[in-house]
């Protein structure tokens, strides 16, 4: 497995960061978005999908709605907000094995259906608040078919490159 740390001084680098690992997710591909609560990991996707959709695109918090759906030229997003899951089971309610076929998905609170075992090949950020007002530390971390992508990550954005 291979890890990627990226430190981020403002919201604009981390923004820059999603923009990045939009152009580069494709169908199928899952992004899980961990962290505590106002660290960053809506305002990551909101950014990710707007690049793909438009600058103007409304992307609200699927807090309780649960997913939302964007329609992109490539292929659809789905981003999963599971904060309000009470068993893991319930993500079957919301089509979560259909989204790999049609889209790419971005996760956030992955942990409420980490027991379920159906997140073992995405990429995991986990956002951490940096030692500055604003600073964020971003975690990747993937299977080996993630290896590319980090490595091209690490090109562009400098940070620290490992494995476990």
């Amino acid at each position: 497995m291979l890890t990627l740390t990226l430190s981020v001084a403002s919201l604009m680098e981390t923004q820059e960061i999603a923009i990045f690992f939009a152009q580069k997710l494709k169908r199928g591909d899952i992004m899980t978005l961990r962290g505590p609560l106002g660290v960053g990991k809506s305002a990551f996707a909101r950014a990710f999908i707007q690049h793909l959709t438009s600058p103007e695109e409304e992307v609200p918090s699927p807090t309780f709605t649960l997913v939302q759906t964007y329609q992109t030229s490539m292929c659809e997003v789905w981003h999963f907000d599971l904060y309000r899951l009470s068993q893991p089971e319930e993500i079957w309610e919301l089509g979560f094995e259909e989204a790999p076929g049609v889209a790419i998905s971005l996760i956030e609170w992955p942990e409420r259906i980490d027991a379920l075992g159906v997140l073992a090949n995405a990429l995991s950020l986990t956002l951490a608040l940096g030692a500055a007002e604003g600073a964020r530390l971003l975690h990747f971390q993937g299977s080996l078919s993630w290896n590319a992508l980090l490595g091209d990550a690490q090109k562009r954005f400098g940070g620290i490159l490992g494995s476990l």
